[in-house]
This record gives C-alpha cells, structure tokens and sequence, in this order.
C-alpha cells in the first residue's frame, strides 16, 4: 500500500490510499479518480515525503536495546571515574559546592545531591552545575 497526497485542479488537497503506484496512474488515466471536495477529475500527485521503513519492529527493538545497555555502560564507567576522583558530599553539595566556588585556591572536585531548587539557585548565583543521570550498579 502506498499513500499519495493529491490535489485538483481547483487547488484541493486530499490523500488516498493505492495498492502501488501504477494503480493510481492506471485510474488516473481512466478519470476514476475525483476530488473528495469538488468532483474534479483532473487529480495530480502533490509533495509528499516518503516514508522509509526497512527494519521490522523486533529489529528497531533490539537495535534500541542495544543502545540502551551501550549508553548504561558509559553512564556506569563515568559513576565509576566520580566516585575515584571526586569527593562525596552527599545532600550538603550546594553548600560545599558554594566553599569551592569562592575559594578560588581551591581545586578541589565534589559531587553530591541538590534539589531543584538549590541548582536554580546555584545558577542564579553564576554557579554551573552538570547533572549525570545516577545509573546503580546492580540494575
């Protein structure tokens, strides 16, 4: 089956459905095919974009998949990179991540948790934060 978007003489847009594209020239040619608004015989295939689709559904799925345990294995190897080289704060990150901020001899590297509304705060105060999803270990 292949949809065409078509259009009459008059300028009415409209789409149908064909078995294939020789069938709707084949009608076409016979005048069987008339506008939905007007009755017009005189029909033109109008732009269209096509639609490509050349995975089944069980393959969009795996290939999905797929993905998904790719990106959970670097989410896992940068928690793993965090957890070795920075310091743990736990909830009182917007704090110590102010005291690292304005201490501009410190280097030191932090993560923690924040609510929503202490990282607009942190932002508003200039403050840019990165956010990584938390990926566990043993999901």
């Amino acid at each position: 089956m292949i949809k065409y978007n078509l259009k009459c003489q008059n300028g009415h847009e409209f789409e149908s459905w064909f078995s294939n594209s020789d069938e709707f020239d084949k009608l076409n040619k016979k005048n069987l095919l008339e506008c939905i608004y007007c009755s017009s015989k005189n029909i033109e295939k109008s732009i269209m974009s096509p639609m490509i689709s050349s995975l089944k559904k069980d393959d969009k799925i795996e290939i999905i998949s797929k993905d998904f345990k790719n990106e959970k294995a670097n989410l896992l190897q940068l928690r793993k990179y965090i957890e070795k080289n920075f310091d743990y704060v736990g909830k009182d990150f917007s704090k110590k991540v102010r005291e690292v901020y304005y201490d501009k001899k410190s280097k030191k590297a932090i993560y923690g948790t924040t609510t929503s509304e202490e990282r607009e705060e942190l932002a508003e105060e200039g403050i840019d934060l990165l956010t990584i999803p938390w990926v566990n270990k043993d999901n």
